[in-house]
């Protein structure tokens, strides 16, 4: 029996939305999985707003996005 070590990596993802935190994390997400295989876990590292005239204009999040390496 063979001992392989597991390798992964992290990657960092902004990703913004005019809606919510949630759909900023969901659209980063997709877009991450669209290039990216073997996503195992995501950590939101950090949320931001964009204020224009008193208002929220936009949810931004800021991403760290696991993923195992192939082999």
């Amino acid at each position: 029996m063979k001992n392989e070590a597991t390798v992964a990596r992290i990657t960092e993802i902004v990703a913004s939305s005019p809606r919510s935190f949630e759909d900023a994390v969901s659209t980063g997400f997709k877009r991450a999985s669209k290039t990216l295989r073997g996503i195992t876990g995501i950590k939101v590292r950090d949320h931001r707003c964009k204020v224009e005239d008193g208002k929220i204009i936009e949810f931004r999040v800021t991403l760290d996005v696991l993923f195992v390496l192939e082999t």
